[in-house]
Order: structure tokens, then C-alpha cells, then sequence
């Protein structure tokens, strides 16, 4: 009868996991001979994950907080099979998005509620006042397959009204973890490279604002929003020793995050600001410097 009663509960907790799709193929052109392509890191202690055992890892994470670069489109394709992954393991809270403002948000609301109606917006870009800048071409899927969702999705930027007022007159920063003198300069070298050194150095202090006062708000807005929450954010947004999670330290948030980058081959994520790397395909460089000198 013991031998029985343990086969039926191996039998149910077999039937109780939710086994995920794999993951879409690369579409970035460079990068697909590398050996590291595809591969998926706990940071922690070096292990190498099955998408599975990642989906699982966040799925139990009140906040998860993914990082991007913006032009990859392999980053896009991965955000979206994340979410519905992660939606077959449990209910979704809601989708928060770095590329979204709060002046769009009643536009944002307005078309999602259309598209659970059953009358999507015929142009999603113009019916939610699409910022250009933010290539509609790979993060167009993604945002369409958000609006038919039961979750909000919700904005997690600041309007430019906001980030020229922070420029003008700095607001004072609360928060022990994220106000240290070692974050604050190697935020400020970032700016610097960034920028390719053309920046007048009176500006950065104001440069320096904005950048933590956007993170704060991204913090902010994760809080606010019903869990399971997911970010998506440029990968710098998210660092765990630069970015996001310090802020959600500063307001009492700590623990139950976890952050996933998503980075090019070649390139290395430290345990000090994510807790899992995921390496793809890599977009050509470009020289982003030679544009800004001309």
C-alpha cells in the first residue's frame, strides 16, 4: 500500500509540472557559432539552467526585472516567451515597461480594454502614441501580445516633462543603498562613456539625477503594481549593484526580486548585478560616438 500511495504522489507532482516551450531561435546575425550562444547562468554559483529550470526560478519571484539591450531583436523574442511561459506556471500580475510613459498610460488602457472587447485598435503604434525612438519592428509583438493579456501593462518611465524638470532643479535622493559614493561614480563614468565624452562636465551632476530618478521611478511603479510583476528595462536599469533593486532596497523592498539579463555573447554579467545571464545572438557594432561627433 506504501509503495502505491508514493507512485500516486509522484504520479501527481509529475502532473502538477508545467514543462515550458523551447525557446525561439536566434535572429541576430552574429554570434551563432559561439559556444556560449544560448547558454543560461545562475550567477550565484556558476550553474548552467534548462530554460525550465529558469521559467521555475521566476515564477516564484514577486518582482522579476529583466534587463535588455534595445536593438536585439533575439531580446524581444525571449521577453515575449518569457511572459507566456512564465503565465502558464501562474497567473501574470502585470507587465511593466521602461518604454512607456506615464502621459500614455490612458491610451495604453484605453487599447487594452478595446482588445479584450474584442476591437483591438486597428494601428496599435498611433493608438498608444508609440515613441519612435523605440523600434516598433521588434518591440511591436511583444506590446500587441500584452494588450490581449488580463494584466495591466503598465508604464514605468517618466514623461520628458518630468526629466526636464529633474534636470533643472534636482530633487533630493532618499535611500542609504543607492546614494553611495561608490554607485553614484560609476553611474557618472557610464554617463561619460555613453556620451563618448562629449558632455560638459557641469552637466553631470544633472545627467546623474535623471538616471537614479528614472531607476526610483521604475522602483516605484514595481511596487505599486500587482504581483507577479515583470519589468523590462534596459539591461543597466536592472543591475543589482547600479540600478533598479537598489531603489526597491531604499523603499523597503529587498528581497523577492530577481533580475535576469539578457546579454550578447562576449559579453560578461557578474553575480554582483543579476542573479541569471542569459547569452544570445549579437546585433553588428556600431560606432555610436562617430554619429554623436557629426
Amino acid at each position: 500500500m506504501r509503495i502505491v500511495l508514493l507512485f500516486l504522489v509522484s504520479l501527481l507532482a509529475a502532473c502538477q509540472t508545467h514543462y515550458v516551450a523551447a525557446p525561439p531561435p536566434a535572429i541576430a546575425p552574429q554570434g551563432r557559432d559561439h559556444a556560449d550562444l544560448g547558454l543560461i547562468r545562475e550567477l550565484a554559483n556558476g550553474r548552467a539552467l534548462t530554460p525550465q529550470e529558469l521559467v521555475e526560478r521566476l515564477a516564484v519571484a514577486p518582482r522579476v526585472l529583466v534587463g535588455e539591450q534595445h536593438d536585439n531583436p533575439d531580446h524581444h523574442a525571449l521577453q515575449l516567451w518569457l511572459l507566456r511561459q512564465l503565465a502558464a506556471q501562474r497567473p501574470q500580475g502585470s507587465l511593466l515597461m521602461e518604454m512607456l510613459n506615464p502621459d500614455q498610460q490612458a491610451k495604453v488602457d484605453a487599447a487594452q480594454a478595446a482588445t479584450r472587447a474584442g476591437q483591438p485598435p486597428a494601428d496599435a503604434y498611433q493608438a498608444l502614441s508609440w515613441q519612435a525612438n523605440w523600434d516598433w519592428g521588434i518591440y511591436g509583438p511583444l506590446v500587441t501580445y500584452a494588450l490581449r493579456q488580463p494584466y495591466p501593462l503598465l508604464s514605468a518611465n517618466l514623461d520628458r516633462a518630468q526629466i526636464m524638470q529633474i534636470y533643472k532643479q534636482r530633487p533630493t535622493l532618499s535611500g542609504e543603498a543607492s546614494t553611495t559614493q561608490r554607485v553614484q561614480a560609476t553611474l557618472l563614468d557610464d554617463i561619460r562613456e555613453s556620451h563618448c565624452g562629449l558632455l560638459p562636465e557641469a552637466q553631470m551632476p544633472a545627467m546623474l539625477a535623471v538616471q537614479q530618478q528614472r531607476d526610483r521611478r521604475m522602483a516605484e511603479r514595481l511596487l505599486a503594481a500587482p504581483t507577479p510583476a515583470l519589468l523590462l528595462a534596459g539591461a543597466f536599469h536592472v543591475r543589482k549593484d547600479l540600478g533598479v533593486p537598489l531603489h526597491l532596497q531604499d523603499l523597503g523592498a529587498g528581497e523577492g526580486n530577481a533580475v535576469l539579463v539578457l546579454a550578447e555573447v562576449g559579453k560578461t554579467v557578474s553575480a554582483d548585478s543579476a542573479d541569471y545571464v542569459w547569452y544570445t545572438a549579437a546585433q553588428p557594432e556600431q560606432d555610436h560616438c562617430a554619429e554623436l561627433r557629426r
